[in-house]
Parts: C-alpha cells; structure tokens; sequence
C-alpha cells in the first residue's frame, strides 16, 4: 500500500489549514518529490531517500547506513550565583521556579560560556557546534542567555527546554525554619531516599533523569544535532541545570551506587563538569579532568579506576573487571583476590 501526502489540503479541513497551500509534509521526510511506501506492519518501507544519514526511514536496526558521530562532549554547567544563594528567605515568597541570578551570577555564567568555548577552539577543528538543553527555571535560562553570548548564531545548532532536569522539588514556598528542621532529618535519613514533604526526594529526581537520559542516546543516534547530511564529530551537548540534577545525571550514566552518590560535593555556581568521548567512543570524566578536580568532586578510588576504563573502552563493550565486585564481597579477602 502507498501512502501519498499531497501539497493541496482536501476542501473539508478547517479554513486555517487552507491557508497553507505551499506546505508540503512530504518535505519533512525527504526531497518532496517521493511517496511513503507503508509496509502491512506499519513500518516505512525501505525508502532512504528522507534523511538517510538520520537512519530513521526505516524500522529501527535495520538501516544500513552507519549512525552519526556521537558529539565530542557532553558539558553539564550550573546555573549562577541565585537570589536564593545568597539570601534563603526568598524561597518563602517567590515560588522556586521564578528566582533570578544575582549579578554575579550573570557574570558567572558570561565566563562560564568563554571558558566552553576556550575549550572547543583549543581542539583546533573548524566546523564545532554547540546545542543547549536547559531546565525551565528562571535562573538556568538566564544562566543560558549569558552563557550563549559567547557563541555566535553559526555556532549554535538549536536548543530545547527540558523539564525533567529541573530543580529538586522542595515543597513549593518553603518555611524557612521548617526547610531547616527538613535538611537537618535528610541528614538522619539518607541524602538520596529522603523525600521532602509536598516535594520530591533524589530518588524521584533520579527517575525522571533516567527518562531523559533515554531521550538524550536516542537523539545521540539519530544525529539531532545536525542538519541532514552533516557528519561532523565536533558537536558538544550543553546542559544547564542544577547541582542535584547534575549529579544524579551522572550517577544514572554511570550506574554509581547510592553511597557513591551521597558522597559526592555540588558543583560551584557557574561551574561545570566535562563528559568526553574517550579513545574508544564512550564518554569519560578523566579526559577533561585531573585526578585532583574529580577527587574534590567526590569521586572514590573505584570510581576513578571505572572513569580510566572508560577512556579506552569501545561502546558496548562491558567493564568485567570491575573492581565494586570485590569491594563488596568482603569473603574474597579469604580468597586473596584484595590486596
């Protein structure tokens, strides 16, 4: 069966559709002069003429064409200094999502984006591009805005606000004695399961993070950041958002253990930490950072022996050696596998 998407709207649609008569859908998926073959199944025949180097023309697994580079990084960045950085009373009268950075915060967040960029260029390749995504609070699109004059519009390749990497979710306005009374019991309870009353604990935070990890491979796959027949591998993903989110993203990147991650120190206002593709294609914290800058971060013993494996491993392969196994199985001391 064919399916074909004509230019000319039938006569029944409602007159605001009859409007664009010059809009052809069929250009959203190819060159405008080609039909869809729909197989029985309901999966687009084989028609690579749309988008081949996208690979999504046809059922997923089956392309035959090989997927786009991966981007070069992926940046995490806290927003600036806040109005609620520096003085907590504001979050019992302005709702969180609505609290601006500070001017400093906006200078923080101007050097953040020069400091990117420094970075990019120091590669030495000409065709870079970045893409944003960013949390809808108030203070991580400004932190975005100021970020971004570092870049040109040539330079930027799109955007997208995303909610699930918004703020942890502290109750709506906060009482300031009673947010106090609430971090001082997290503490008793456990930084990660501890759920704030009428909000949100790491552990929720952690879900809807692993939803947009899923969403971030996906459009990693399919070349998003691109237009349709670039293949440059210079692409680096910008994501602004806040400390907790940061680090839970990480966590669920790199399977960290509940311990591990309520071990790990926020980032500084402004700040950002660095994701890059190692020798073999996966992504790595020790490409971009010291063993010093990761140990401040929090990072433990294996964890930093997991990031040197990262940055030699090829994607797919699996880190069998491990070395959490053996930390965590105390009989294999009797064993002398422990040194």
């Amino acid at each position: 069966m064919v399916a074909t998407l004509t230019s000319t709207p039938p006569s029944f649609l409602p007159l605001w559709r009859r409007k664009l008569p010059t809009f052809n859908p069929t250009q959203c998926l190819g060159t405008g002069k080609e039909a869809l073959e729909i197989s029985s199944n309901g999966y687009i025949k084989t028609n690579t003429t749309g988008f081949p180097e996208k690979g999504i023309s046809t059922r997923p697994g089956t392309s035959s064409t090989p997927r786009p580079p991966r981007p070069r990084r992926i940046i995490f960045v806290r927003h600036g200094e806040s109005e609620g950085n520096v003085d907590e009373t504001v979050y019992t009268r302005v709702p969180d999502p609505k609290i601006d950075l500070t001017e400093k915060g906006r200078a923080e967040a101007e050097e953040c984006g020069w400091r990117i960029r420094e970075m990019i260029e120091n590669d030495g390749a000409n065709d870079w591009k970045v893409y944003f995504y960013v949390s809808p609070y108030k203070r991580t699109l400004e932190t975005l805005r100021h970020l971004g004059l570092a870049f040109e519009r040539s330079r930027i390749s799109g955007m997208r606000e995303e909610p699930r990497i918004r703020e942890q979710d502290f109750g709506n306005f906060q009482d300031r004695e009673k947010m106090r009374l609430d971090k001082a019991l997290r503490l008793r309870y456990g930084r990660f399961f501890y759920r704030f009353p009428n909000g949100e604990s790491a552990a929720d935070v952690y879900d809807r993070i692993t939803g947009f990890r899923e969403t971030l491979k996906a459009d990693i796959d399919i070349g998003r950041f691109q237009p349709p027949g670039e293949q440059s591998p210079n692409v680096n993903l910008i994501i602004v958002s806040h400390g907790l989110a940061l680090r839970v993203f990480l966590m669920r990147w790199y399977k960290w253990t509940v311990e591990q991650f309520e071990g790990l120190n926020n980032m500084g206002n402004g700040n950002l930490i660095v994701m890059q593709k190692g020798y073999g294609g996966r992504y790595s914290l020790s490409m971009h950072h010291n063993e010093e800058e990761l140990r401040e971060f929090g990072l433990t013993d294996e964890m930093l022996i997991d990031q040197e494996w990262q940055k030699t491993a090829r994607i797919g392969e699996l880190n069998y050696d491990c070395p959490m196994v053996n930390s965590f199985f105390a009989h294999f001391e009797d064993e002398g596998c422990i040194t």
